[in-house]
C-alpha cells in the first residue's frame, strides 16, 4: 500500500465551508507518481493524434478518482457514496491564449439552470496531471465568493445556467480576443506583468464589488497530480498563459473537471465551535479573516455545523439555554440589511438572513424572512430563501404558505427550501409532489424535481416512514411519464447558448444541445426529466428494500430510458441509478429483474467515471468498454 497523508476532515470542512476551495497535494492522494505521468503522456499522444480524450480512453483517471485521498476529501464535503454528473465536462481542458469572464458554473449539465445550493450538495473537482507553474494559466478563482451571486430570474444575461460577474466582457467581444500567443495585440512585457486591458478589466470587476475578503486568486503553482475541490458556486474563470507561446505544444497544461453531488446525509455530532477571526491570514490565499463581520460569521458557523451534523435543526435542538431574544432595534437593522440595494449589498443581505436563521424559533425573526421571501425583488427573495433553508423545519409553515403564491419565483424558492430542510412529513411531500406534477412553470417543476431528491435523502438519513420514500418514487415515475424533451434552446433559437431567451414553452434554460455525434442521441433537453433522474440516482444510492413494490416499475422505467431515451444526460443518470441498485443489493437475493451489463451495452457510450463511483469495478468497466469498441467496429 502506498504511504500517503490525506488532509484531515476537520481542515477540509473548515476550508470548504469558508474559503469554498480545498487543494489536495499529490502526496495526499495515495496514487503513485507514475500514474500522473502516464495520464499526461497519454493525453499528449491522443491530443496530437486528434483522438477523443475521456475516462474510457485514459482509464487511469479512474484510479485518481477512486484514490483514498480523493475519497476522504469528497466524503468530508459530500458524504459517502457521492455521485458524478454524467456526460458533461468530464474531459480535459487546456489553457492557452484566451481568458474567460468571471462566472459561476451552470449547476445542471451543460448550461442548464438549477437553483443553487448553499448546503454542500454540489461540488467540482479539478485534476491537473502535470505541474502547473504560475505562468501556465492556473485556474483563476475568487475564494470566499460562494455564498453570494447575481440576479438571473428576469436578468437574461444570466439566463443560461452560469451567473456572470461582468457579462459585458462577453458582449464587448473581449472573450474572443487572444490575450497571449502569436495573434495577441499585447507586448510580452504587458502579458508577463499582468498589465493588459484584459487583466485590468477582470481584476477590477472583482475588486469593485467590495465584497468582504474577495480578491482574485490563481490556484498555482501546483505539483503534478494536484486536485482542487471547490464549491460549485465559486466565482472563477479560465486563464490565459503567460509563458512563451512557442512552448505550449510541447508543454500543454491539461485540467480535468468533474461535477459531483451528494446522495447521502452525513449525520454526526455537533463540532466544536471555531473562532474564525483567530485563524488569522488564510495560509493559501493570504486573505486576513480577522475582519470577518457578524453576517459572514453566522454563515460560516451554520455551514460548519451542517457539514458535520447534516441537519439544519441540530443547532436549535441543541440549545441548552435560550438565546437572548432579538431586540426590536436589532430586527429593524436586520430588516434594513435585507432590503439593501445593488450587488454590493449582496453579502449584507445574506448575512442578515443567516443571523435571522439563528433565531428562527422566534416568530419575529421568521416574520422578517417571510416578508422578504414575498418581496418583488429577486435579491431580497434570494437572501430570504437561504435564511429559511438555514432555519430548518421551523420554517415549514412559512414555506407551505409560499408554495401557493401566484408568483412562480416565490413558489420556486419555497419548494427548494422544502427539499433542503422542510419537515420530512406527508404534508411537505404532497406539496412538492403537487408542484412537480402540476405547476405551469418548467422552472418550478424542475426545482421540485431536485427538491424531491433532497427530501428523500434527508428522510432516509433520519428516522423515517418508508411510505415517504415509496411515494416519492411513484411521483418521480409519474413525472417521467408526462415530461418531454425539447430541441435545445441554442438549436431552436439559432443562437449561442449564452444568448438564448425564455419562451412560452419554457421559462428556464434547459441547456445546450449535445449528442456527441451519435445517431442514437439527439440535441434535446428537459430540465425536469434530468432533475428527476438526478433525484432517482439519490434514491437508488440507498437500500433497494426501501422501495418496496415500487422497485420493479422503477427498474423497468430505467431500462426503458437506457434503451430508448434521446437525451444523453437522462440516459447517463439512468445508467448510474440502475448500477447503484445492483451494487446496493449487498449480496441479497433481491430480484432487480434486469441484466445490468446488457442494458449498458445497449448504448454506444458509457459514463465510466459515474459507474465506477457507483460501485462497479474498473476491470468490469474496461471489459464493457472493450465490448462496446468491438460492437462499434462491426
Amino acid at each position: 500500500m502506498l504511504a500517503y497523508t490525506p488532509l484531515a476532515k476537520h481542515d477540509i470542512i473548515r476550508d470548504y465551508c469558508s474559503r469554498g476551495l480545498v487543494v489536495l497535494a499529490p502526496e495526499s492522494l495515495g496514487v503513485p507518481t507514475s500514474v500522473h505521468e502516464s495520464i499526461f503522456e497519454s493525453e499528449v499522444a491522443q491530443l496530437r493524434a486528434r483522438k477523443s480524450i475521456n475516462c474510457s480512453s485514459i482509464p487511469q483517471i479512474l484510479d485518481v478518482l477512486s484514490s483514498p485521498g480523493v475519497k476522504t476529501a469528497c466524503d468530508a464535503v459530500l458524504g459517502k457514496n457521492w455521485a458524478i454528473v454524467p456526460f458533461t465536462h468530464n474531459t480535459p481542458f487546456m489553457s492557452g491564449s484566451h481568458d474567460q469572464h468571471w462566472h459561476k458554473d451552470d449547476n445542471g449539465p451543460f448550461n442548464a439552470r438549477k437553483h443553487r445550493h448553499h448546503h454542500a450538495v454540489q461540488a467540482e473537482l479539478l485534476y491537473y496531471p502535470q505541474e502547473v507553474l504560475g505562468n501556465m494559466g492556473p485556474t483563476a478563482t475568487v475564494p470566499y465568493s460562494q455564498y453570494w451571486t447575481f440576479n438571473h430570474e428576469e436578468n437574461q444575461d444570466n439566463f443560461a445556467g452560469a451567473d456572470h460577474l461582468d457579462f459585458a466582457y462577453q458582449l464587448d467581444g473581449m472573450e474572443r480576443v487572444p490575450v497571449a500567443g502569436p495573434k495577441s495585440p499585447y507586448s510580452v512585457e504587458e502579458i508577463t506583468n499582468r498589465q493588459t486591458d484584459h487583466d485590468e478589466r477582470l481584476r477590477n470587476a472583482v475588486l469593485s464589488l467590495n465584497w468582504p475578503l474577495n480578491q482574485p486568486f490563481e490556484v498555482g503553482p501546483l505539483k503534478a497530480g494536484s486536485i482542487v475541490l471547490y464549491s460549485h458556486n465559486l466565482l472563477h474563470r479560465g486563464n490565459h498563459r503567460r509563458d512563451a507561446w512557442e512552448s505550449w505544444r510541447d508543454n500543454p497544461r491539461f485540467m480535468w473537471r468533474f461535477w459531483l453531488y451528494r446522495t447521502t446525509e452525513s449525520y454526526g455530532p455537533k463540532p466544536t465551535s471555531l473562532n474564525w477571526r483567530k485563524l488569522g491570514s488564510d495560509e493559501l490565499t493570504g486573505v486576513n479573516r480577522a475582519s470577518l463581520d457578524a453576517g459572514l460569521e453566522a454563515t460560516w458557523n451554520y455551514h460548519w455545523r451542517w457539514m458535520h451534523t447534516g441537519s439544519s435543526d441540530r443547532e436549535h435542538r441543541s440549545q441548552k439555554t435560550p438565546r437572548p431574544a432579538v431586540s426590536a432595534s436589532e430586527l429593524k437593522v436586520l430588516r434594513e440589511q435585507m432590503l439593501g440595494l445593488g450587488d454590493e449589498n449582496e453579502p449584507s443581505r445574506l448575512g442578515a438572513a443567516y443571523v435571522l436563521a439563528k433565531h428562527a424559533e422566534e416568530p419575529s425573526s421568521l416574520s422578517v424572512l417571510e416578508d422578504a421571501l414575498h418581496s418583488d425583488r429577486e435579491s431580497v427573495r434570494r437572501a430570504a430563501t437561504y435564511g429559511l433553508a438555514a432555519s430548518g423545519s421551523l420554517s415549514t409553515p412559512v414555506l407551505l404558505r409560499a408554495v401557493d403564491s401566484p408568483v412562480r419565483w416565490i413558489r420556486k424558492a419555497a419548494v427548494f427550501c422544502l427539499g433542503e430542510s422542510g419537515e420530512t412529513s406527508q404534508e411537505v411531500l404532497e406539496r412538492i409532489e403537487f408542484l412537480l406534477l402540476n405547476d405551469p412553470s418548467v422552472y418550478v417543476r424542475s426545482v421540485a424535481a431536485s427538491a424531491l431528491g433532497c427530501f428523500v435523502r434527508r428522510s432516509i438519513g433520519q428516522d423515517f416512514d418508508r411510505t415517504l420514500v415509496q411515494r416519492s418514487a411513484k411521483s418521480m415515475l409519474r413525472c417521467l411519464e408526462v415530461e418531454v424533451n425539447r430541441l435545445a434552446m441554442d438549436r431552436a433559437q439559432g443562437r449561442s447558448i449564452k444568448m438564448v431567451r425564455p419562451t412560452d414553452e419554457c421559462d428556464i434554460c434547459e441547456g445546450i444541445g449535445i449528442d456527441y455525434g451519435l445517431a442514437r442521441f439527439k440535441p434535446v433537453r428537459s430540465a425536469v426529466r434530468e432533475n428527476v433522474l438526478w433525484s432517482i440516482v439519490i434514491l437508488c444510492s440507498h437500500d433497494p428494500h426501501l422501495l418496496g413494490s415500487t422497485l420493479k416499475p422503477l427498474c423497468e422505467a430505467l431500462c426503458h430510458i437506457i434503451e430508448n431515451e434521446k437525451n444523453i444526460f437522462v440516459v447517463g443518470f439512468a445508467m448510474d441509478a440502475l448500477n447503484r441498485l445492483h451494487q446496493n443489493r449487498d449480496g441479497d437475493a433481491l430480484d432487480i429483474n434486469t441484466n445490468l451489463k446488457e442494458m449498458l451495452l445497449s448504448s454506444p457510450l458509457l459514463p465510466t467515471e459515474c459507474l465506477v463511483q457507483g460501485g462497479m469495478s474498473p476491470s468490469e468497466i474496461q471489459h464493457l468498454d472493450s465490448k462496446l469498441r468491438a460492437k462499434s467496429a462491426m
